[in-house]
This record gives structure tokens, C-alpha cells and sequence, in this order.
């Protein structure tokens, strides 16, 4: 049996690609309420299992905008998927920016993270320490995702402010 490939040489100029890269640095999330923790409890979890690179606005490459900032809210339930994103803002934003949250959005919902644990341990007559009870809670994390376009290309990077409510 005989098998060949054949290509073409591309002679047009280059097409831009539509995808990012993604990078995560920590952001403050202003009065975000976390949980308190009693005496004996521990909390544990709450950490990305997976992320999703949103696509950069295939419409915007062309123009090439200057970069675009997108805070954005994960709501994270019990088992760890997100099921919402919040943008601020998101109302009074314009058909270009709309694009950049969308894209936000569609990744983001994509995401799942390890279930934030909470365990409460006490000693027994012996003094050895052991899990009395543990509950698995919702919560959510402040994110803010960059999208920048450097001669019609795009870059996608991510912060996280690492709090958990």
C-alpha cells in the first residue's frame, strides 16, 4: 500500500488567529464577605481543576482596540462548577465591549474548581484529632480577565483575587 500527503504552499498574508493565551495574577475584591470558620474547622478546596482560555472577539482583530479589562464574579456552587459570571457594568456596556464579556462569559461557565471543603475536627478521650462532620459550601472568586491585540494578534491573560465567599 502506497500513501502520499500533498500541501500547498500559503501565498496570502497571514490570518490572525482567533485564540489566546491565559495567565492569572491576584486581585483585592472590595467588601467580598468570607466565611468564618469556628474553632475546629478547616477549610480546604476551592482551587481551579480547569480553565478555559476565553477566544479573543474574532470582530475586534481587525481594529485592533487597545486593551480591554474584564471584571468578572465566578459563582461557584457546591460541587465546584461555576454557574455564574457577573460583570459590573455589563448593562451600560457597548457592542464592543459586549463582545469582550460574552467571551468572558462563554469560558468562564466552562471552568470547574476543586469544592471548597469546610471540616470540623475535635480530639477523642485519647487525644487524637479526626473529621466530626465536613459540608461542602457554594462560593465565589473575583477574576479580572486582559484581552490585548498586538498587530492583529491576540493575547488573553486572567488575575484571580484568590477570595472565596
Amino acid at each position: 500500500m502506497l500513501a502520499g500527503c500533498v500541501t500547498t504552499p500559503h501565498t496570502g498574508s497571514p490570518i490572525p488567529s482567533a485564540t489566546g493565551e491565559a495567565s492569572w495574577r491576584p486581585v483585592s475584591t472590595p467588601g467580598m464577605v468570607r466565611y468564618q470558620l469556628a474553632m475546629g474547622q478547616v477549610s480546604s478546596g476551592a482551587t481551579p481543576v480547569r480553565r478555559i482560555t476565553p477566544v479573543y472577539p474574532a470582530a475586534q482583530l481587525a481594529a485592533c482596540p487597545p486593551a480591554q479589562d474584564v471584571p468578572a464574579l465566578l459563582i461557584v456552587d457546591r460541587a465546584g462548577k461555576v454557574t455564574e459570571v457577573r460583570v459590573p457594568d455589563e448593562a451600560q456596556a457597548d457592542a464592543s465591549r459586549r463582545a469582550f464579556i460574552a467571551a468572558v462569559r462563554v469560558a468562564a461557565l466552562q471552568w470547574h474548581f476543586n469544592p471548597l471543603r469546610v471540616s470540623r475536627w475535635a480530639a477523642d478521650a485519647d487525644g487524637n484529632s479526626h473529621v466530626v462532620d465536613e459540608e461542602t459550601k457554594p462560593f465565589s472568586l473575583g477574576y479580572v480577565f486582559r484581552f490585548e491585540c498586538h498587530a492583529g494578534l491576540p493575547s488573553v491573560s486572567t488575575e484571580t483575587s484568590g477570595t472565596r465567599s
